[in-house]
């Protein structure tokens, strides 16, 4: 039996929302509220939902950029450590195991450092390597995600924005990590650019032996790259299973919401549709699911 990369246990992140003339606490957001899942070595783990039901915030929780409210996060690293409970100062060694690519390449990279910089950081940060050694391990790992070696004196803003998702990608691989967050890193992209670069996230992930968490709203573009789907609404996880067992039967009535609001590239597909209205109860709401879209209550 393979055992886990990662077991994530009743994850919890709670925002506190504030109002009032003091900014008093008054309430709190639960933005991710009892995420459970596993994520095994070399599989990519797509985690999908619309638009504020908690993906990113998950993400950022198990890498700890964010501190978790509760829960626990057991990450193999020869040995199980949970890293809901290290503090700051101990999870240094830990964060080149686990790096992340964010939505907008353009954001996440900082203006006035050059591209060999950018990618030598982390290498420098982590004393993996000297300056020039990290310089010249930034002009392989420039070759390896399909740039020219010379663009490592360049800046930024030279680029396109596939050009830069490469360039983030390569910097999240300087450290050999053996998780990957890929925080819905094509959503920016035209559709050519799209391809080229989920292609290069497919042999990354071969040759490399990376693990991936895949974060994205398109099913298609996560249906292309995961071996299994988890759907998240509103904080938690409704339904989990293989991809294409998950894409040909899907059990949850959000689920299959979400599925049937997908167009089809193939006119003779027919993705699954809600005729019977089914309800049911989430959190003690009564919640109802219409053709083609999620309704609220």
């Amino acid at each position: 039996m393979i055992n886990p990369l990662m077991e994530v246990k009743k994850l919890c992140k709670y925002f506190p929302v504030r109002g009032g003339f003091w900014s008093k606490i008054t309430d709190e957001l639960r933005a991710v509220d009892g995420v459970d899942f596993q994520l095994f070595p070399g599989e990519s783990l797509g985690l999908v939902g619309e638009s504020g039901c908690g993906k990113t915030t998950v993400a950022r929780t198990i890498s700890r950029i964010y501190p978790p409210t509760s829960g626990e996060i057991w990450f193999d690293v020869g040995e199980k450590i949970n890293l809901a409970t290290l503090p700051p100062k101990e999870l240094a060694p830990f964060r080149r195991h686990i790096q992340m690519v964010f939505q907008d390449p353009y954001a996440s990279l900082s203006p006035r450092m050059t591209v060999g910089e950018i990618i030598a950081e982390p290498l420098i940060v982590q004393k993996v390597a000297n300056h020039n050694d990290a310089i010249q391990m930034a002009a392989e790992l420039l070759v390896k995600v399909g740039l020219n070696a010379d663009y490592i004196r360049r800046y930024p803003h030279a680029f396109s924005g596939g050009q830069r998702q490469r360039i983030a990608i390569a910097r999240a691989l300087a450290l050999k990590p053996k998780l990957v967050i890929l925080d819905e890193p094509v959503s920016a992209l035209d559709l050519s650019v799209q391809a080229q670069i989920l292609n290069l996230l497919a042999e990354l992930r071969e040759s490399n032996q990376l693990t991936y968490l895949f974060i994205g709203h398109n099913l298609h573009v996560v249906r292309h790259i995961c071996n299994r789907i988890a759907v998240m609404y509103r904080g938690k996880i409704v339904e989990l299973a293989a991809t294409e067992e998950l894409w040909n039967n899907p059990l949850h009535p959000y689920t299959q919401a979400l599925l049937s609001s997908m167009p089809s590239m193939n006119p003779a597909e027919k993705l699954p549709v809600i005729e019977n209205k089914p309800e049911y109860l989430i959190d003690g709401k009564l919640m109802e699911v219409l053709p083609g879209h999620w309704l609220q209550q």
